[in-house]
C-alpha cells in the first residue's frame, strides 16, 4: 500500500520517497484541501492530512505538509502565513523588512502530517539560519535570503539542500516511526 503525499510539488515528493525507499512507496496526491487559518503548522497540517484522508474514502494513508520561515526579530513572521507573505509582499520586501535589524536569525519549519485509519500523527524539522541579501539562482521561495553554514538555500545544489533541509528532518523522524510501526 502506498502513502499518498497530497501536494503539487513534484520535488517533496522526490524527497519524500527518498527517505521511504525499501520502506513503503510514496505516490503524489493533488487534492486541494482546507488550509484552516492557524498559528500552529502542526494544526494546519494535521487538519489537511486527516480530511484528505477522509475524502479519499479512507483509503490508502496521507501525508501532509505545512511549512514556514520564522524570522526572529519579526516575532516569528511570517510562521504560518509564509506562502500568502510570499504571494502578496515577496520575498525581497520581506528581506527589506529584516535588513535593518540587528538579530536576522531565522529558522525553516516544517511539519509533516499523517493519516490513516488509526488516527494522525505530526512530525517536525527546522534548520536555522539567518536572513540575508537575495543571492543565488536555484531553489525557490525565501531560498534566496536564507543563509545555512555561509550559503543560501539558493546557492546550494539540490542535494546539499536536501541534506540539511527542514522538510528532510521531518521525513527522518516519519520515517522511523512509520518503519518501526510496520514492524
Amino acid at each position: 500500500m502506498a502513502i499518498r503525499f497530497v501536494t503539487g510539488n513534484e520535488g517533496k515528493v522526490r524527497e519524500a520517497r527518498t527517505y521511504l525507499e525499501g520502506v513503503e512507496p510514496v505516490e503524489q496526491l493533488e487534492y486541494d484541501y482546507t488550509e484552516i487559518q492557524s498559528d500552529s503548522l502542526a494544526d494546519i497540517a494535521a487538519y489537511g492530512a486527516r480530511e484528505a484522508f477522509e475524502e479519499r474514502s479512507n483509503e490508502e494513508p496521507i501525508l501532509v505538509d505545512d511549512t514556514g520561515l520564522f524570522v526572529d526579530a519579526l516575532g516569528g513572521f511570517p510562521g504560518p502565513y509564509s506562502a500568502y507573505v510570499e504571494d502578496t509582499v515577496g520575498v525581497e520586501r520581506l528581506w527589506r523588512l529584516a535588513a535593518d535589524e540587528e538579530n536576522r536569525r531565522a529558522h525553516f519549519r516544517t511539519v509533516l502530517a499523517y493519516a490513516d485509519e488509526k488516527g494522525t500523527e505530526t512530525f517536525d524539522g527546522a534548520v536555522a539560519g539567518t536572513l540575508v541579501a537575495p543571492r543565488g539562482d536555484g531553489g525557490f521561495g525565501y531560498d534566496p535570503i536564507f543563509e545555512h553554514n555561509g550559503q543560501t538555500m539558493a546557492e546550494m545544489s539540490t542535494e546539499e539542500k536536501n541534506a540539511i533541509s527542514h522538510r528532510g528532518r521531518a521525513l527522518a523522524k516519519f520515517t522511523e516511526w512509520y518503519a518501526e510501526r510496520e514492524t
